[in-house]
């Protein structure tokens, strides 16, 4: 049931890696695609039919490696996915993409799936996405929660169907923080001094630059863009900041040599599983949802298979079934009674245990309160990131 790993040792958020950069500086100069019309959209997916297979392009982690849900698929479909775990971070992926679908020719895969930030913006805004047929969505409709299916990077779920989500908040080791945090400004409080581990990541740490200012990422300017890097310099020049982290910062919390930072939920759950000290929390000020998203790339062969998976993962069962290995939140609210009828029969004191855990944690199932707190990222255009990165890297690379 849990796991010494998580889906976010692979994962850099907007994929700020320099490679990343590199490969996807040359694939953002494109002419932004115009909507596609309804009436071209409807033809489009009449014509298509179901050929018995796809091709599944994903990140480590994040199926069971049995594949137990995908088997369960094709016996109940008939349609064969060949899965592949190939995406290992946004930029690179799209870098690489971009001159296949900029040329008109295919990825190869039916599904990619990609996290909610520039590279999935761009993506959207080079017409490189199959608008989604709503009429072959019906799981979707009646099993997502409403937080997934108001996203502003894609109002109305016209291209893009939620796989996994999470949310960043505070981390914290409870034999050396011996109060309950409640507010970002923690982060900022100088009897930390030397022990606060942030992102590294842009857009994660712009975010909570943001929230310590009341600004709202998703509707800040870029007048908010420098308030938020004063104040990180701030943070940074007072010496709070002991590292700015990529991946390994949970190890840092748990170890002591950080006592509190940023973190994604789904890594101190499975420390928490583990038995160790770390608490998180949703800051008062805000915290931020990320999600990673299934979508159909232009040219992909087998649409009509890809969005029938799609939809099937919105099921409670094969959505259980995800969750209780990825145990980040999912998209499916319903999946917590899935988890509460299994614990209930099940006669396995470790997996009653395991199952209860996951119920009952606010990191797999955040509170509406909660979720009244958490934000998305900003959203930028090609030009807007030649503003936005500099502030931001200015202060994790000084």
């Amino acid at each position: 049931m849990t796991q010494p790993r998580t889906r976010r040792d692979f994962f850099k958020v907007a994929g700020f890696s320099a490679a990343g950069l590199a490969l996807a500086a040359c694939g953002v100069q494109g002419q932004k695609a115009a909507p596609p019309k309804a009436d071209a959209v409807k033809d489009y997916w009449a014509k298509q039919t179901k050929h018995g297979h796809l091709v599944f392009a994903n990140w480590p982690e994040y199926m069971p490696q049995d594949q137990a849900p995908l088997k369960e698929f094709t016996k109940n479909t008939g349609i064969a996915v060949e899965y592949k775990e190939v995406i290992q971070d946004n930029a690179e992926f799209f870098g690489k993409s971009d001159p296949v679908l900029r040329a008109g020719q295919s990825l190869g895969y039916d599904i990619v799936v990609m996290t909610n930030g520039v590279q999935l913006q761009h993506m959207l805004d080079l017409g490189y996405v199959v608008p989604l047929d709503p009429s072959k969505m019906p799981n979707f409709f009646a099993n997502a929660g409403e937080k997934f299916k108001k996203r502003i990077y894609d109002p109305g779920n016209k291209y893009t169907m939620p796989y996994a989500s999470g949310v960043t908040g505070i981390a914290w080791n409870t034999k050396y923080v011996t109060e309950d945090i409640t507010s970002i400004h923690s982060l900022w409080d100088p009897k930390y001094k030397g022990r606060v581990g942030m992102m590294d990541d842009p857009q994660e740490i712009a975010n909570f630059g943001m929230y310590a200012l009341g600004i709202d990422p998703e509707r800040s300017t870029e007048e908010d863009w420098k308030k938020a890097g004063a104040k990180l310099k701030e943070q940074r020049d007072a010496g709070m900041v002991r590292k700015y982290y990529q991946q390994n910062y949970i190890d840092a919390v748990s170890k002591g040599d950080i006592w509190l930072s940023m973190a994604w939920s789904g890594d101190v759950f499975q420390r928490q599983v583990a038995g160790e000290p770390v608490k998180f929390v949703v800051p008062q000020e805000g915290g931020t949802i990320w999600t990673d998203n299934m979508l159909i790339p232009k040219g992909a062969a087998n649409p009509l298979d890809a969005i029938t998976l799609m939809d099937y993962f919105y099921q409670p069962g094969p959505a259980a079934e995800l969750a209780s290995f990825i145990q980040y939140v999912s998209p499916v609210p319903g999946v917590q009674d899935v988890l509460k009828q299994q614990a209930a029969a099940t006669t396995k004191p470790a997996d009653k245990k395991a199952l209860e855990e996951m119920v009952n944690s606010p990191l797999m199932f955040p509170s509406e309160a909660d979720f009244a707190k958490l934000h998305g990222y900003t959203r930028l255009t090609t030009a807007q990131e030649q503003v936005f990165n500099p502030i931001f890297q200015s202060v994790t690379q000084a």
